[in-house]
């Protein structure tokens, strides 16, 4: 049903906007048929893309297809908003048209310039966007840093999909060389390391393996992670995939904190390092158990990793007085204008640091992506901390 429902909406932003743009200017400016035919001939292409993926794919589309999938939806973003922006544009100036011809040309030009730019910054951001990974500098101080941990550097990593990098090892190669680049003395991944399945690893591992610090590399699962978007056989192979996911990132040398807690020495001092399952809004899975993963640790400084960041404000400010949560999840929606994101909408914490009282909350905005194979401005995110020892009252 839901297909059906994806084809009338594709065939509603296909057919208004060519329709439109055909009949007030494709066919007023050529009588040929042959250029009148190549005008309909993407749209169509398209139509013929989507019931082919339509008879390709299974229930598991995103687990088996998701190459074709997300390079179909960057065709369909290309061909369809460009389309409809100059639609909207040449609509506002409509009314001159038939008034003073003359007068509606601005609106026109303004649909063919802002068309041109959006159709250059989607292919920007799919074909350069997804592979810019920056490194977003924090000095965070706290006055319950102990002093031997000043200066302590930390790196946190968050939702690689690494599925979606199936075929294309090389940036998740960079990533690694980054990350190892900036010598931290602690790395953390917040979740969501594969789309659906555990055997997205197999060919990644190896690469994976390769991050390496001091104090080693700690990760809590994602609401991904879980493998609930999959349509599984049976409850037991669910199960299998759970353990496989973790066996692999033991593997890899990666320690995961599932509703557990490590306690990390650093130049004679201690902190805590906190880690849960996911714990988001519904329909998103709950699986944390802060009380349990934080027993005991009060007397020390806690870093919590939870990978949704409506946990922080659900229960972690109301509940406890941990000092620095970790996130990620929102992936600013892969896209940030003007510095401002759709994820607004859905998140009061969605990108940085943010700050209540003594307690603290950063979320990352991901190295990977979901679907569609675009980022633009929301580019993928390597989060480098360092830890400062600030006085009470400082």
């Amino acid at each position: 049903m839901h297909r059906v429902a994806l084809l009338l909406i594709l065939l509603l932003f296909l057919l208004i906007p060519d329709s439109y743009i055909y009949f007030l200017y494709i066919r007023r400016q050529t009588k040929k048929t042959c250029w009148r035919v190549a005008y309909w001939m993407p749209s169509l292409l398209l139509l013929i893309g989507y019931f082919l993926l339509l008879f390709a794919v299974g229930e598991n589309a995103m687990a088996h297809h998701a190459t074709a999938i997300g390079r179909y939806a960057v065709c369909v973003f290309l061909l369809v908003l460009p389309k409809t922006l100059f639609l909207l544009c040449s609509l506002v100036g409509l009314p001159l048209r038939w008034w003073r011809p003359r007068w509606s040309r601005p609106f026109t030009w303004a649909g063919l310039l802002l068309g041109a730019v959006v159709f250059a910054g989607v292919l920007y951001g799919s074909l350069v966007g997804i592979g810019r990974f920056q490194t977003r500098e924090v000095v965070f101080s706290h006055p319950r840093i102990p002093a031997g941990f000043d200066g302590y550097r930390i790196v946190q990593l968050s939702d690689i999909h690494i599925g979606s990098w199936r075929d294309n090892g090389r940036p998740i190669a960079r990533l690694v060389d980054k990350v190892n680049a900036l010598q931290p003395d602690l790395i953390l991944f917040t979740g969501d390391l594969v789309n659906q399945r555990s055997d997205e690893l197999t060919d990644f591992r190896a690469l994976l393996s390769g991050l390496h610090a001091p104090d080693g590399v700690y990760s809590v699962l994602g609401n991904h992670d879980y493998g609930t978007y999959y349509h599984w056989g049976s409850a037991q192979a669910e199960a299998a995939n759970l353990r496989s996911l973790l066996r692999l990132q033991r593997e890899m040398g990666w320690s995961l904190l599932d509703n557990a807690h490590v306690v990390l020495h650093h130049r004679g001092d201690s902190i805590a390092l906190v880690g849960v399952g996911n714990q988001g809004r519904p329909p998103f899975s709950q699986h944390a158990r802060l009380a349990q993963a934080a027993a005991g640790t009060d007397s020390l400084f806690r870093i919590l990793m939870s990978h949704d960041p409506t946990h922080w404000r659900s229960e972690v400010l109301p509940k406890t007085s941990i000092e620095l949560m970790l996130a990620g999840h929102t992936h600013a929606m892969q896209l940030i204008l003007f510095g401002h994101s759709p994820s607004e909408l859905l998140y009061p914490e969605w990108r940085g640091l943010y700050t209540e009282g003594a307690q603290s909350l950063y979320v990352n905005i991901g190295i990977g992506y979901v679907g569609l194979p675009f980022r633009l401005g929301a580019w993928p995110e390597i989060t480098l901390f360092t830890l400062k020892s600030s006085p009470p009252g400082a």
